[in-house]
């Protein structure tokens, strides 16, 4: 019993402050778990883990610059295609049941499928093709709807690629561009190679392979079409199959230019692109900022304006190929 200040009995007032502490006792823990329970992001991607260790780490340093540490705050559910584009529906069903908060994609058939899944959940997306053309936003400004993001408008750097390899080679006459089939990209990268290519009174053959066979294939091909130089697309699974693209250019001694740096790295001769890593970074960035509330439709699509020509001299050199001073002043990097 408990007494007051003139000794009156207050057994109501001790029943009150028990139940009032065990009610709160009991809520410590659940406000506790609401504080500290991690917003989940989906990550669907074509490739591999493997292939696609930079681009994650700029999607973590995104995050992580503005408050988002994976393993503290935010936990991410990662989906791989392994190259199969045909999973990748299923993939972008299951983030989709686990009810995500935002789903980043890579690629523009990643970007697609994601889209098919779901109308609410938030969709960030880094691609080389047209996202308007592809269906994916309404305008670059105003994208509208659940999706927003980056591309490098790759079809249009193409042409640009092509030019590069025709000053290095302003002989050759024969051309041929690896593709990957199976992407929505494919039909526009291929235009605007044929269209470069006619420009300059030259002739391009578009050569198919979305299979480690296929490469082995098309790359026997060459030869037989007098081949002089090549150019290999920018695209997920060409990307995850750079080591064997690049030994089989120097097995059948083809200069070529390729869509990603990773391959003059590894020995490729030339490359001119945007840094993967950029339009990776930058979904990091907007997938903070749809945690804190934005909304994709009011985000507007980032278009890359930073683009890096990088030439390996050593390949050059083994390959026996004089490259023009010209060339070489406007490299970004020359790897010697």
């Amino acid at each position: 019993m408990v007494l007051d200040l003139a000794g009156a009995a207050q057994p109501m007032r001790r029943r009150d402050f028990i139940t009032l502490v065990g009610g709160a006792a009991a809520a410590w823990p659940l406000a506790a778990g609401a504080q500290q329970r991690p917003a989940v992001i989906g990550y669907l991607n074509l490739g591999s883990p493997e292939a696609n260790a930079r681009t994650l780490a700029a999607l973590r340093r995104g995050l992580a610059e503005n408050g988002y540490v994976e393993g503290k705050n935010i936990t991410i559910e990662y989906r791989w295609a392994q190259n199969d584009f045909g999973r990748q529906p299923e993939l972008a069903n299951d983030l989709v049941r686990r009810q995500v908060a935002v789903i980043v994609t890579n690629g523009i058939s990643s970007a697609v499928a994601a889209k098919a899944a779901t109308k609410t959940i938030p969709i960030l997306f880094s691609t080389g093709g047209d996202p308007v053309a592809a269906g994916l936003v309404a305008s670059f400004n105003r994208p509208g709807g659940n999706l927003t993001g980056f591309t490098n408008l790759g079809a249009e750097v193409e042409a640009k690629r092509f030019g590069l390899l025709h000053d290095l080679l302003p002989q050759a006459t024969r051309f041929a561009v690896v593709v990957n089939p199976t992407s929505p990209n494919t039909e526009p990268i291929s235009r605007s190679t044929q269209a470069a290519a006619a420009a300059l009174g030259r002739q391009v053959d578009i050569l198919g392979a979305s299979n480690s066979r296929e490469l082995e294939v098309a790359f026997a091909e060459l030869p037989k079409k007098g081949t002089q130089a090549l150019l290999v697309s920018p695209n997920n699974f060409l990307n995850s199959r750079r080591s064997q693209i690049v030994t089989l250019a120097a097995l059948h001694r083809l200069p070529a230019i390729y869509g990603d740096r990773s391959f003059t790295e590894i020995g490729g001769l030339m490359s001119y692109g945007t840094d993967d890593t950029f339009g990776a970074y930058q979904g990091g960035i907007y997938a903070a900022r749809i945690l804190k509330g934005a909304k994709p439709a009011d985000l507007p699509v980032i278009q890359s304006s930073k683009f890096e020509f990088i030439i390996n001299l050593s390949t050059a050199r083994a390959m026996e190929l004089a490259v023009p001073g010209d060339l070489l002043s406007i490299a970004d990097e020359v790897i010697e």
